[in-house]
């Protein structure tokens, strides 16, 4: 086996490579309709997804479009325009992206074809918000949410309902046909959540949003709290639901997925001679799924056969107790795991967002080291107090055991492995 620190680094390469649109998205492109095709979308993944479309869609047929994707996250495209924007939280480029999207998809017929490319960060990247609701206050409905530990799908439960471009309102607006490409990062690939399912059938409800909010304790500016009660009252429509006629002439394919990504790693890992324990998709706050994982691992340490492998994805959450703290929900796991952990385990650990972002900061995840506590105490850093104060990111960065990758252009959530050897 490679030197420890090379073969995480390796693993995460592996993910990646199998999370990789312009090897994804081609077996999936529909077939070009008698009229135009136009492609519309969003998320991390955005860029090279179109990169994908434009390299495999046939020189004669027409194609044209404009997808949003996270600053520095764009490519040079020829027929595809590329808008780059804010996320997680949204802004002015984005608005205004998403409302040139819907009249460009008010104009198709029945001849054409709208291909909707859709990936982890399209909520964001698309909101457009309702009537009535400006992008300042959506902004501050979504910072409450993504700082209380919400999960992903009901966050986007109740944007769906505060955004025009959600909820499955793309495919109702559209008179051609819709084909949603869809590179899922929501666990359980649900197509209704992952981007808030801007062309799939929303089973959720104004009621489900205002339920949420005070399930929380978010109390929402008065405009997003006045349209929500619109919403309650009849006065407004919900978004569109199951058995919706306008989803006859829609179809929506997940083209890729954590499970498939967790799958190749698995095989590559075993073809390396370690024993895998693969707990697939994973939900709930950071620190304690590490701590799970922790007693899990002790729990095995004196009959696991060496070297193994705890392998899982998903996407965890981070209930946010010091707004001046900086990490994500990856390096917070790994600063949890190793706290957790007994030191006699030697473990090494990766934990990084596919997305190549692990929160707010310039980095994907961070790796442990079976010594990284010693260090942290050596450079006088206490690591209990640095994870209390959802520092993990100053924890790793002076030991310089960030991982930085830079903008992948994919997004499956976490990948996250536990290698004792």
């Amino acid at each position: 086996m490679k030197p420890q620190s090379a073969f995480l680094h390796e693993a995460l390469q592996i993910a990646l490579t199998a999370a990789n649109p312009l090897a994804l998205v081609p077996a999936h492109l529909p077939a070009p309709p008698k009229g135009r095709t136009l492609v519309v979308g969003g998320g991390k993944a955005a860029a090279s997804m179109a990169k994908a479309v434009e390299d495999n869609w046939p020189a004669e047929a027409p194609l044209s479009g404009l997808v949003v994707t996270r600053y520095r996250h764009g490519l040079p495209l020829q027929r595809i325009e590329v808008v780059e924007a804010s996320h997680p939280l949204p802004d002015g480029r984005g608005e205004q992206a998403a409302a040139r999207m819907l009249e460009a998809i008010a104009q198709l017929g029945a001849d054409d074809l709208l291909l909707v490319l859709v990936s982890g960060g399209g909520s964001s990247l698309l909101a457009l918000p309702v009537e009535g609701v400006t992008l300042k206050e959506l902004r501050t409905v979504t910072k409450a949410l993504l700082a209380c530990g919400a999960a992903i799908q009901e966050i986007n439960t109740v944007r769906k309902h505060l955004t025009r471009f959600s909820g499955g309102q793309v495919a109702a607006l559209s008179k051609a046909p819709v084909c949603a490409l869809i590179l899922s990062d929501v666990v359980g690939d649900d197509p209704s959540y992952i981007a808030s399912g801007p062309c799939a059938p929303d089973p959720d409800t104004f009621a489900d949003a205002h339920a949420l909010l005070q399930r929380y304790r978010i109390e929402p500016p008065p405009a997003v709290a006045a349209y929500l009660r619109r919403g309650l009252d009849g006065e407004i429509a919900d978004t569109p639901k199951p058995g919706a006629p306008e989803f006859d002439r829609t179809q929506n394919r997940i083209i890729g997925c954590a499970r498939s990504v967790l799958a190749m790693a698995q095989s590559w890992l075993e073809q390396q001679g370690v024993h895998v324990l693969n707990l697939g998709e994973i939900e709930g706050e950071s620190s304690r799924v590490a701590r799970l994982h922790a007693e899990l691992i002790a729990d095995r340490l004196k009959t696991m056969q060496r070297p193994f492998a705890l392998l899982s994805g998903g996407e965890t959450t981070v209930t946010v107790k010091n707004t001046n703290g900086r990490g994500g929900r990856n390096t917070e796991y790994l600063l949890a795991l190793g706290l957790a952990l007994d030191e006699a385990a030697r473990a090494w650990a990766i934990a990084c967002d596919t997305d190549g972002i692990d929160g707010t900061e310039d980095n994907a995840g961070a790796i442990w080291t079976p010594d990284s506590l010693r260090r942290a105490r050596s450079a006088g850093l206490d690591a209990a107090a640095m994870l209390d104060a959802n520092d993990a990111y100053g924890f790793f960065g002076t030991l310089h055991d960030l991982v930085v990758t830079g903008p992948t252009r994919t997004n499956v959530n976490d990948f996250r492995l536990v290698l004792l050897t």
